[in-house]
């Protein structure tokens, strides 16, 4: 059993992570950089050790350091929760070899499914449903055209590696493609160190479906259900739920089947996540994420399991400790990103101090997240500062709650999206589950968010100061947005 546990990380999914090792009895060392000193990971952590120097977002990137302090305090276990490096195959094979455990899939295996081609054929091979694509990189050529051709337009030029919503293009026309491809080309060496791109039907307005699965050295693999993860901007999720409103029984078991397959084909194990796309009662498949996802929480309130700990278990080399009849879903759940940006200014990442935070409460109500009142959210790093999750015994039950926790949950200091998520679970086609991934643009969710800024902020500063429901003074620019928002989650 895993004694000393590294935790390759920061912030929220750290922290979850520490909670769930100490459940186990498991000791936690924590790594930090200076701009994370006062992070509640540090804090939380039986050892925190200092990676700073440098670049703040290469030091989490350094595996040569990591594994030195792995070393230096006697870990024998590496947990690289989600980003930075939790999808290197180089530092998977880093870590086993210097003799520690890895909590995730092989490094062979992260090296097969992290490339979305090998991952498409391995797909095919086991009866996975996908969209028409090129078998291969394309580059800018003649041969590229008659691919695209076949395929029927539009099509997506994607990178061959990478992920988080990034190396993607949508072309319609001919004359854009070429050009595409060669863009794409260069933002995929950028960001990913490797140019290879692929030619990839595109589906107008699908949802965005995805399928939890846990596996263990012994290969047995049982799946969680699906999420929903449909409402998102530039590819990036912002709300997600689960089980998912379009999908029946029969869809999940039939899916559910077809993941396990998968992850038993390539010896898969511990925790993974197949997405898809879906359509007209059609899955088309898209990647596998080899890690703990962002939005793991919502399996686990409709399951009652806790995926972390059971990602350590398995790493540790126990058995899954459920069978696929022990897995029953119940209820439903609703995660909300929080994130520090701001949706007056099309999602800009923020950063600043944290004057004062509200958590919400009450039955089915969740709040992941490392802030607190006075924490400073560094510009360095990611925006999300936490996820609110709610549980309710059906949909209707867990917007509305979701919607009361919305209206007791502020961060005062710094711009939120907070916003953004009252106006869209007001939204009527939220209410009815008719979602997809162009959901924000279709409803006109942003353009409303300005038109109610503009009409009521000053009736509405005036409203909440006869109730003293103010934080700050109204010289606080984020304040005024927050008051002026507060009261637009009426349903329209």
């Amino acid at each position: 059993m895993i004694q000393k546990l590294l935790i390759a990380n920061r912030g929220e999914i750290a922290l979850r992570i520490i909670r769930a090792a100490k459940t186990l009895g498991v000791e936690t060392i924590a790594v930090y950089s200076e701009q994370d000193r006062h992070s509640s990971h540090v804090k939380m952590a039986d050892l925190a050790i200092n990676i700073g120097g440098g670049p703040a977002s290469n030091n989490y990137l350094s595996i040569e350091k990591l594994i030195d302090v792995a070393e230096k305090h006697e870990a024998d276990s590496v947990h690289p929760g989600y980003g930075f490096l939790a999808e290197s195959p180089e530092f998977a094979e880093a870590v086993v070899k210097a003799g520690f455990k890895w909590v995730g899939p092989s490094a062979e295996v992260i090296q097969k499914l992290g490339d979305k081609l090998t991952s498409r054929s391995i797909a095919e091979k086991v009866g996975v449903p996908t969209t028409s694509g090129s078998p291969d990189p394309v580059l800018p050529n003649e041969d590229a055209k008659k691919i695209a051709k076949e395929i029927g337009y539009p099509v997506m030029i994607k990178a061959s590696y990478g992920g988080g919503g990034m190396g993607i293009q949508v072309v319609r026309s001919e004359d854009e493609l070429l050009p595409t491809i060669e863009k794409t080309s260069k933002q995929a060496q950028a960001a990913f160190g490797n140019p290879e791109v692929f030619i990839e039907k595109f589906i107008e307005k699908p949802r965005h479906i995805e399928f939890q699965f846990m596996a263990d050295k012994r290969g047995n693999v049982v799946h969680l259900g699906e999420r929903e993860c449909s409402i998102q901007r530039r590819h990036q999720k912002l709300i997600e739920e689960a089980p998912s409103m379009a999908i029946n029984e029969e869809e999940r078991e039939k899916m559910g089947k077809l993941v396990k397959k998968l992850a038993k084909y390539v010896g898969y194990e511990n925790a993974g996540t197949a997405e898809f796309l879906y359509k007209d009662g059609q899955f088309y498949f898209n990647e596998v994420n080899t890690r703990i996802q962002v939005e793991h929480p919502v399996t686990e309130m409709i399951t009652g399991k806790d995926l972390v700990l059971e990602q350590l278990l398995v790493a540790s080399g126990k058995r899954l400790s459920w069978k696929q009849k022990d897995i029953a879903f119940n209820g439903h759940a609703i995660e909300l990103r929080i994130n520090a940006e701001d949706p007056l200014q099309n999602f800009a990442p923020t950063a600043g101090k944290i004057e004062q935070l509200s958590i919400p409460g009450g039955p089915g109500v969740r709040f992941d997240s490392h802030i607190y009142s006075g924490y400073t959210i560094p510009r360095e790093y990611d925006s999300l500062l936490g996820k609110l999750i709610i549980w309710g015994e059906n949909r209707n039950q867990s917007t509305a709650r979701a919607f009361i926790a919305m209206t007791e949950l502020a961060i005062t200091g710094v711009p939120t999206n907070l916003p953004f998520h009252r106006v869209a679970i007001a939204n009527k086609n939220f209410q009815k589950g008719n979602l997809n991934t162009h959901f924000i643009e279709d409803n006109l969710i942003l353009p409303y968010i300005r038109a109610a800024y503009n009409r009521r902020v000053a009736a509405l500063f005036a409203t909440q100061m006869k109730t003293r429901k103010v934080f700050l003074p109204i010289r606080e620019q984020s304040n005024w947005r927050r008051v002026a928002l507060k009261e637009m989650t009426r349903r329209y």
